[in-house]
């Protein structure tokens, strides 16, 4: 029998059979009432007064982009010392114990409580709590605590990385006798279509100076709340004691996670004193199976896929770090969109709200754990150190004393996650010790546009194997590091495959290194392929880092033993631009800073998607990487350039604006095995895919104003698109992707406004600025036009178009309702006026 019951909000439950319960299981949203202050001494600026703030926060996206005392590493946006505090009260019962829990604060944190310090947190990924009970005044009583994150070494990473409190804050109160944080670990171990067994791992604490006897009980709920399974049994824990307890439920007929129906359950575990719940503990898991085969790829519940995948930095340009769910919901329906499944988290461990989103959208995750491990990396050359400076000490500071605390605590927070299918050790750390380099032929002459991306390892195994044997050793071992940190995982989770991205993969192989993983991913090392699973042909090869080029997709399609590919990126980020200013960040993305589509997104929509889509591109021939052959067809200027495209797409317009009679080359990036062109309902005639080798149909056409349009032909169904000639612009079109938030303090929109012309055509060539004009109850998070090149603040109302389009982020206010009205105009422009309503927050 089902019984379908409410599953209530802080845990608190109705049993059977219980006949009352204690209100003592509390997980508080602790984000709201902070104060904060800067003191930054790089700008001279100090704030001595406290801002009022909700977390999560972070503090240099609100800061002016600074070219001169910036670094183009971490964005040119500075960091300092930032101080949080927080007042609040407590009402424990004697029966009672009580926690923080810190999702990720970057970085260098120490916290203290009424003056007592609870401890020093140097890692920005990771997250963290504390028993604070014994450092609570009486009930009633004000308690303060204090954040100090110290970010003055504000070139500390290779990327844009934010400062303070950026992710969730929970308070938490429990029973003594309590399952404590990350107490729970569920696996499925056996699935058919019929019957799956669910392995539920609990770990009980008694804080008692006393023996406790209780019941335990699991109950399995379905998507609906419907009561699937319960088992219910006694425990006994001895005093100021812990220890695990194994329960199996089996769920018939299971429904599977998977990409495309990613399928959540619930398991609730209570613990029952007298016929009284003491202790609650909610647990959301997915059913699913992962296999990696070395000569046939990846398996999904038995299914085998290609991983589609891109890697993603963790911010969010306009909102820096501290990114609202709504934000990455809105960027990962993106790339869901055109057939993307995975994503790298590069180059550390994601938070746990981002992970929820995956695991509710149907998205395989990389969780990769660290960027440097025993020797640093040069944040501004990106390579080996070659300077040393206080702003670019990093983690390898601290990477002995707390790289295997990190880790465990990654792997506790993260691992009922269903998304997960690999933790990833490490990314590109062969350089920093220099005998690795050294033995591969590589980097001693090295040419980034050439030879390491296309040609195979300079020395042969033999030689690698010697080199590596005879040269200098240093402090620390690659291969030796590389098996400690897989043991940490391994000692709390073997369900997951280990992989690191290399860089070097002829010598991982020899060194130790990959000895110690289930996996090897490939960092843009496609062309050997073949000679890993040729001469080591027992673990699986995938690229984890790859560029967004057909090649690249093309080499993981022809090869059943190369499970797939994460493209470098997904979306452009922040930082990474060294002495590159005006640029602020790396524009490798499909989507640009503010989450638009750019041309290369359209290409893996061909490429991944299999619904028939079409898109056009044009460029002035002069402009384009075309030349005429004699017949006057577009070729390459330099014949099978395709092969060798790097990070960025070449140089291409979406739209239809140029000079009478100028010759253009239109491209469209389609799926189609056929496509037709017309201009002004003229036909250009009809191509056939299987003519271009580097998957882009071609048609030259010397420019006439109107419109051109594509009609493609797949599996028999037509599929079109136009682009026309636009005229001065007219108007500001605002949209909006939500009509109504929840007053809750978190949900947002995302405002676009486009400069139309008289009949509607988005103008993408000319460009004013914008003043968006909001009344009502919400937060401005920032203004972006998308543009890698625009050094304007996001923390402004004010935006300069970038193709003739801009992008604002609103957010509701708690407990507010005031509707939100928002209308835009620039000099000579007005728009539409749009009008939010705001629900009232009844969680």
């Amino acid at each position: 029998m089902k019984y379908k019951i409410a599953l209530v909000t802080l845990f608190i439950i109705t049993v059977f059979n219980c006949k009352t319960q204690e209100t003592v299981t509390l997980k508080t949203d602790f984000n709201f009432d902070w104060n904060f202050k800067l003191e930054d001494s790089v700008s001279g600026i100090t704030d001595t007064e406290w801002q009022k703030i909700r977390l999560p926060h972070d503090w240099s996206i609100a800061n002016k982009l600074d070219s001169i005392k910036g670094e183009g590493a971490t964005g040119y946006l500075l960091g300092g010392i930032g101080y949080y505090k927080k007042d609040f009260v407590t009402n424990l019962n004697n029966n009672q114990v009580a926690y923080i829990l810190f999702d990720g604060v970057y970085n260098n944190a120490t916290i203290s409580l009424n003056e007592k310090e609870l401890g020093f947190h140097p890692y920005g990924y990771s997250p963290f709590y504390y028993d604070i009970t014994a450092a609570l005044n009486e009930n009633g009583n004000k308690n303060t605590i204090n954040v100090k994150v110290d970010r003055t070494r504000y070139a500390d990473s290779r990327w844009y990385t934010g400062s303070g409190i950026y992710r969730n804050v929970k308070f938490i109160t429990k029973n003594k006798l309590h399952i404590p944080i990350w107490g729970s670990f569920i696996t499925t171990p056996s699935i058919t279509n019929e019957l799956a067994t669910v392995s539920i791992q609990t770990t009980i604490n008694n804080k008692y100076n006393t023996t406790k006897t209780a019941e335990l009980t699991t109950t399995i709920y379905d998507k609906d709340d419907i009561v699937i399974n319960t088992d219910t049994k006694k425990i006994t824990i001895a005093k100021n004691a812990s220890q695990k307890d194994l329960t199996t439920i089996n769920v018939n007929n299971p429904k599977l996670w998977d990409i495309d129906n990613p399928t959540l359950y619930t398991a609730i575990t209570t613990i029952v004193q007298d016929d009284v719940i003491i202790d609650t503990h909610k647990t959301k898991f997915g059913i699913r199976s992962i296999k990696f085969d070395a000569d046939t790829g990846f398996y999904l519940n038995g299914k085998n896929r290609k991983i589609k995948g891109v890697c993603l930095h963790h911010d969010a340009g306009i909102v820096g770090s501290a990114v609202p769910k709504g934000v990455w919901k809105r960027r990962l329906q993106t790339l869901k969109d055109i057939g993307c499944n995975a994503i790298r988290i590069s180059h550390n461990p994601a938070s746990n709200e981002f992970l929820d989103l995956c695991d509710e959208m149907g998205f395989l995750v990389q969780d990769e754990f660290f960027d440097e491990w025993d020797n640093p990396k040069d944040k501004r050359k990106n390579m080996n150190e070659k300077s040393v400076d206080y702003i670019t000490r990093g983690y390898t500071e601290h990477f002995q004393e707390w790289a295997e605390k990190d880790l465990k605590n990654t792997v506790l927070s993260h691992r009922n996650h269903p998304s997960i299918f690999q933790w990833s050790i490490g990314n590109e750390i062969e350089w920093t010790y220099p005998r690795n380099a050294e033995s591969t032929g590589f980097f001693n002459n090295m040419d980034w546009s050439g030879n390491y991306f296309w040609s195979l390892p300079p020395n042969n195994i033999s030689t690698i194997k010697e080199k590596l044997n005879t040269l200098p050793k240093g402090k620390y071992d690659i291969g030796k590091t590389a098996k400690k940190l897989t043991k940490w995982t391994k000692e709390l989770d073997t369900t997951r495959y280990v992989i690191a991205n290399s860089i070097l993969p002829s010598s991982s192989y020899e060194s130790g290194y990959a000895d110690a993983l289930d996996i090897i991913g490939f960092s843009y090392r496609r062309v050997i392929y073949d000679y890993g699973h040729k001469n080591y042909p027992k673990l699986p090869i995938m690229g984890t880092e790859s560029l967004g080029q057909w090649h690249e997709w093309k080499s993981v399609i022809e090869r059943p033993f190369i499970s797939g590919t994460f493209l470098w990126t997904g979306i452009d980020y922040m930082g990474e631009s060294n002495k590159s200013w005006p640029k602020k960040g790396t524009a490798s993305g499909l989507l640009d800073l503010a989450g638009f589509k750019k041309p290369s997104y359209h290409m893996f929509n061909a490429l991944w998607n299999n619904d028939p889509n079409i898109y056009i591109t044009s460029q002035t021939l002069d402009k384009s990487i075309y030349k005429l052959d004699a017949n006057g067809n577009p070729i390459e200027k330099k014949e099978g350039s395709w092969e060798k495209n790097l990070w960025f797409w070449h140089n291409v317009n979406e739209h239809w604006n140029y000079n009478d009679n100028d010759a253009t080359v239109v491209e469209v990036y389609s799926n189609c095995e056929e496509v037709e062109l017309f201009l002004n309902n003229k036909s250009l005639g009809t191509k056939k895919l299987s003519s271009f080798k580097d998957h882009i149909y071609k048609w030259v056409v010397p420019f006439k104003k109107g419109t051109l349009k594509a009609i493609g032909l797949k599996d028999d169904k037509k599929v079109e698109t136009v682009i026309t000639t636009t005229t001065k612009p007219v108007a500001i079109k605002l949209t909006t992707d939500k009509q109504k938030l929840t007053a809750n303090g978190y949900t947002v929109a995302h405002i676009i406004a486009q400069i139309l012309d008289k009949d509607g055509n988005p103008v993408q060539t000319e460009n004013q600025i914008i003043n968006f004009n909001i009344t009502g109850d919400a937060k401005l998070l920032g203004v972006d036009n998308g543009s890698i090149t625009s050094t304007q603040n996001f923390n402004s109302n004010k935006v300069k178009t970038s193709k003739g389009r801009a992008l604002l982020i609103i957010q509701s206010l708690q407990n507010k309702t005031t509707p939100i009205k928002i209308n835009a105009n620039s000099a000579s422009l007005k728009s539409n006026q749009i009008e939010i309503t705001l629900e009232p927050n009844n969680n």
